[in-house]
């Protein structure tokens, strides 16, 4: 309970009682050990353990002695939970203090953490108990201050997960049709040149050829005979067709006027036993089992094709249903179809935004740093495309670098309500969870979005706030962000800290005063002094920051602050 110092002094001095027979002596400060001292925050919280030395002769048989730690800063003060010792002629169940021989008492202490801390002094307050009298005896200082560099990691500085866009500038499109042969034959039918197939090929590489936005990058022929007959003569048919197909194909293309169409290839299967086997496999062929076992049987072509002969039963069958299907060229066009530039999507974006496609338009945001422009834009995305969820959680990504929680909050479960478990929304508002120091909530949610490349950030600053510090140094892994430097800092990695806030993109003025801090810890006063100035000049509330910050205390500042 945080309370009035002068008020609980006062109280303290009214509660002397007389008439006992012997009281207890004063404690003295040397009887006591604190560790650490000075004290340092951990996660959200001062924990610290007292360790008293109790002497010979000096506790009192019939006396219960109640201690309670109590930190004193800026004119308030904070208990933890008492901790009683009593005498050996006391009957109750608190650990005993011998009289003749003394004894050890341990006192652990915790005080939720608040800024003010930083300025603060450790007390015991002892009441206490003796038979039906009971009195205080002089409080005991036993540490001094607080060092919570550890405060410095919020969620505030990590940077919510954006969910990505889909936007390609250059789509590559596949365009085909097959070119059928009768057995044995290699010359192009007239009715294979008609089929809606081949006419539907030749009107689309005409209308890539006339569109300004589309490329044809390359046209490919593969020939193939069926694996029925001699190896050689299969070998000559397939390379015929792929001839006939080629010449049809580069006169059509003079035909229709089609200059640009990257490199025309070609080359042909003698035997196509890979189309032989899917067709057999995807047909309801009767022993067609039998038929692919024999294909794993035998490598060598002519052997394979006088085994299945062998299967009279279905060889007619194949010959009918299948063989047909594996002679015949394939033409097909690789075509590159070129999106809108940037130039062209800002354009849009500023004078008819309503023609951009979703992803054209999440694309325009990652175009600008500006963040009112951001905001502009992905409030267009939650117009235009209300149903994606992205819009919303990237406004809110926004909102929330901003600063305007609020709004971020509501943005975030839009996008939750779109898209429920999306990791990219389930981190973010885990994020707003560590904002509103819901750490139970932000384990939730960043459970929810695990595997999520971001995290990384959002977890280092939540297991900082859990005081786990190891895992806080692995989640960070080697980013370069303040909370990652101040992880290092509590590790004690001073080298990779400094290493981590000189690689710093956007250095600003925390940056700088945890390079003071790495210097303090490592007895550099140049990079104190010079690392602070800088962070004062950014920002004039470091100054009394680091006026009563005892990472500094064995430090002259008054250069510096004044």
């Amino acid at each position: 309970m945080r309370q009035n110092v002068n008020f609980i002094l006062a109280a303290g001095v009214a509660v002397a009682i007389t008439g006992c027979s012997k009281k207890m002596n004063q404690f003295a400060a040397d009887y006591f050990t604190t560790n650490p001292n000075p004290l340092e925050l951990v996660g959200t919280s001062v924990p610290a353990t007292v360790t008293g030395n109790i002497p010979p002769k000096f506790f009192i048989k019939d006396a219960t002695v109640t201690v309670t730690p109590v930190l004193v800063y800026d004119s308030y003060q904070t208990t933890s939970a008492p901790v009683s010792f009593q005498g050996e002629k006391v009957r109750g169940n608190n650990p005993v203090i011998s009289n003749k021989e003394g004894g050890i008492v341990t006192i652990p202490a915790d005080f939720p953490y608040t800024p003010e801390m930083i300025k603060s002094e450790l007390y015991l307050d002892f009441a206490v108990a003796q038979g039906n009298k009971q009195y205080a005896l002089p409080r005991v200082k036993v540490a001094e201050g607080v060092i919570s560099t550890a405060a410095f990691a919020t969620a505030e500085s990590v940077v919510p997960a954006i969910a990505p866009d889909k936007f390609q500038r250059i789509i590559n499109e596949k365009y085909t049709a097959d070119i059928r042969f009768l057995i044995n034959q290699a010359n192009i039918r007239p009715v294979e040149l008609k089929s809606a197939q081949m006419k539907a090929f030749n009107q689309d590489l005409a209308s890539v050829n006339s569109d300004t936005s589309k490329v044809i990058k390359e046209i490919n022929i593969s020939s193939y005979a069926s694996p029925d007959g001699s190896y050689d003569f299969n070998t000559k048919l397939a390379e015929r067709r792929e001839i006939n197909t080629t010449s049809y194909v580069e006169n059509q293309l003079k035909k229709d006027k089609i200059k640009e169409f990257g490199e025309l290839t070609a080359q042909f299967t003698p035997e196509d036993w890979e189309g032989f086997q899917k067709l057999v496999s995807q047909s309801n062929i009767q022993d067609k089992q039998l038929i692919l076992s024999v294909l794993s049987m035998y490598k060598d072509p002519e052997q394979r094709e006088r085994e299945i002969r062998n299967l009279s039963s279905v060889f007619e069958t194949l010959e009918t249903e299948i063989m047909p299907q594996l002679r015949y060229s394939r033409i097909t066009a690789s075509v590159d179809v070129i999106g809108k530039s940037d130039a062209e999507i800002n354009k849009l974006f500023d004078t008819n935004p309503s023609a951009l496609t979703v992803d054209e338009m999440l694309y325009a945001a990652t175009l600008t740093n500006n963040l009112a422009r951001r905001k502009a834009i992905y409030q267009a995305v939650t117009k235009y495309y209300p149903n994606d969820f992205r819009g919303y959680n990237n406004l809110g990504a926004v909102q929330y670098q901003e600063k305007d929680f609020a709004a971020a909050q509501v943005s975030f479960k839009r996008a939750e309500k779109l898209s429920p478990n999306n990791p990219e929304v389930q981190m973010n508002l885990g994020l707003l969870a560590m904002v509103n120091n819901d750490y139970a909530a932000a384990n939730r949610y960043f459970g929810n979005a695990g595997g999520l490349s971001d995290l990384g950030n959002a977890l280092g600053v939540y297991y900082i706030k859990e005081g786990d510090v190891a895992a806080a140094v692995k989640a960070f892994g080697n980013s370069k962000t303040n909370n990652a430097a101040i992880a290092q800092i509590l590790a004690k990695d001073y080298s990779k800290a400094n290493t981590t806030l000189s690689s710093v993109p956007t250095p600003d003025a925390t940056t700088y005063y945890l390079l003071a801090v790495v210097g303090a810890r490592t007895n550099n006063s140049q990079m104190v002094t010079s690392n602070l100035r800088q962070a004062i000049q950014l920002d004039k509330n470091y100054a009394a920051r680091a006026a009563n910050d005892i990472e500094f205390s064995n430090f002259n500042l008054t250069g510096v602050l004044n």
